[in-house]
């Protein structure tokens, strides 16, 4: 799961930069963000390394927010090239 993890978490954080359909790419970010917990609270009880699934996690935050922030930057141009 926590390689499934880190492969959504690039996959989103590519697709975010997508001005067209960087919403559509949060529904694999959240996916992925819930593989990488689960994988890393199955890990921590097993004491097994769980740097993959941290990772996962950390690249599905930061998709989280390329999406947000390229979600806000085109929201404002269209406002201010509309006035």
């Amino acid at each position: 799961m926590g390689v499934a993890s880190l492969v959504l978490g690039i996959i989103s954080v590519i697709g975010g930069f997508i001005p067209a359909c960087n919403l559509f790419f949060s529904v694999p970010a959240l996916v992925g963000l819930i593989l990488g917990i689960v994988d890393a609270v199955k890990k921590g009880k097993a004491g097994e390394p769980k740097g993959m699934s941290i990772a996962g996690i950390i690249l599905n935050v930061i998709a989280f927010v390329v999406i947000i922030g390229m979600y806000v930057l085109v929201f404002a141009a269209g406002v201010a090239g509309s006035m």
